[in-house]
């Protein structure tokens, strides 16, 4: 017979975890809300912590909501793509910004000198990129298409998603058809989405060749629903378009009057429209004035770089991906902005001050500051966009830059890594974090994404 235990949940933890305590130890529950008592039976225990099980509210937070999409929750089976739905939009909000605070005080020992109001969008039908999972189900000889269930991790019995774009979300019901007629459906486990401005491009991974008979259905199946169907039989290089005319994606950013052509399997934003507001912020940040050298670090497709280089003398991105860099530069080319920006190839998590001072001997403008004895050259302003493993070498340079620029911004995906990089800017190289605020990119999950904005002190 199962053990029931009662807890009040204090907060949330970075996976989106009531927590709560027991007889000393940490409690994480699932489906928990802060201010809530709950009921739980034990999962896992350990000597500090333990995983419970959510029975019975016995007591509801008033942030508690009914969630929009019929296959969120914390039951066998329930959907694992999303895992705040019963949290309240704006509370969900506030959640991710405490989480942003509490990570820099923690870990860096730091807190802003101002929050910046939390940069917000649509809630629902915003993912414009997607990961989705296949799997023929050969005792009910059928196909499931979505993402992968909370508890068990198969693939969820979805037929339709709140959070993909209408467009995807309706095409969910037709590919479990499609693929469900295919002599390749138990060899097909993913389909990358990507919807752009222009176009929809499935990709689908292929573990054997498809047949004639297939590539008719795929063909067919594209044609009806308005797709362009890709196949990957190996890595991401090896996707090409099924019938050899390949719809170009493209996301645009108005305010800097840019377009930014890319491939379904490049990285980008899963919220474009999210995407335009952060990019405009962090311009607004990093505030480069038209004589200004600038160095974008992971500069990917050139996201940040070439809205940069539109306010900037000069932009250099920085890449570890050679094939993002020479989309990069096309992307530089197609909207006019080659003479003002330089693309290179670099391994960042093993950057070093040896390598800051080649970029700054090589690229960096003049300086006549007053409080130089000499004429040297400087980078002024540097933005940082990195995996959710940081950017600890590049920080660790930067900390011990004998010339630092006047001012950095570093747009973050995991508050736990920027905490870390703050405490090394701040403790080691003396700057001061000046703002910092959460970005809503992932409503409905406890994905925390964010942006800060540092300036060394006055020496």
């Amino acid at each position: 017979m199962d053990e029931f235990f009662e807890t009040e949940i204090e907060s949330l933890n970075l996976d989106g975890r009531g927590v709560g305590q027991h007889e000393g130890r940490k409690v994480f529950i699932a489906g928990a809300l802060p201010e809530e008592r709950v009921r739980y039976s034990r999962v896992k225990s350990k000597q500090h912590r333990e995983v419970g099980q959510l029975e019975t509210l016995l007591r509801s937070s008033p942030d508690r909501v009914t969630p929009q999409c019929a296959h969120f929750g914390f039951f066998k089976g329930a959907c694992g793509g999303c895992g705040l739905q019963h949290l309240d939009a704006a509370a969900q909000l506030t959640v991710k910004q405490q989480l942003l605070e509490t990570m820099l005080c923690q870990i860096a020992g730091v807190q802003p000198q101002t929050l910046l109001p939390p940069i917000n969008g649509p809630i629902w039908g915003y993912r414009h990129r997607a990961r989705l999972s296949v799997r023929y189900v050969r005792r009910r000889d059928e196909v499931l298409v979505g993402f992968h269930e909370r508890v068990r991790g198969f693939v969820a019995d979805m037929q339709s998603c709140a959070i993909l774009a209408e467009s995807v979300s309706d095409l969910l019901m037709p590919l479990r058809t499609l693929i469900a007629g295919l002599s390749i459906r138990e060899r097909l486990p993913q389909i990358e989405v990507a919807v752009g401005d222009q176009a929809i491009v499935l990709v689908m991974r292929v573990l054997d060749p498809p047949s004639q008979d297939d590539r008719e259905a795929l063909l067919r199946f594209a044609r009806m629903h308005g797709v362009s169907m890709w196949l990957q039989p190996g890595g991401p290089d090896t996707a090409a378009s099924l019938d050899g005319n390949a719809d170009v994606l493209s996301l645009s950013l108005p305010e800097f009057d840019i377009t930014l052509p890319f491939a379904p399997t490049d990285f980008t934003q899963v919220n474009h429209q999210l995407n335009t507001v952060l990019v405009s912020r962090a311009v607004k940040l990093l505030a480069p004035e038209p004589g200004d050298v600038v160095v974008d670090f992971f500069c990917g497709l050139g996201n940040f770089t070439l809205p940069l280089a539109a306010r900037a003398q000069r932009v250099i991105g920085l890449e570890g991906s050679a094939g993002l860099v020479a989309r990069a530069e096309q992307a530089a080319l197609r909207n006019g902005l080659t003479q003002r920006t330089v693309f290179a190839a670099r391994d960042l998590f093993d950057w070093t001050a040896g390598d800051w001072a080649w970029l700054v001997d090589t690229y960096g403008a003049k300086s006549n500051a007053a409080n130089d004895s000499d004429e040297t050259n400087r980078i002024d302003r540097v933005l940082i966009d990195p995996p959710r493993a940081g950017a600890l070498a590049v920080v660790q340079a930067l900390a011990d830059a004998r010339v630092p620029p006047k001012r950095l911004v570093y747009v973050s995906c995991n508050p736990e890594t920027l905490a870390r990089d703050t405490a090394i800017l701040v403790h080691k190289g003396g700057w001061q974090l000046q703002a910092a605020g959460v970005v809503n990119m992932f409503p409905h999950t406890a994905h925390v994404e964010s942006i800060a904005m540092f300036e060394p002190l006055p020496c």
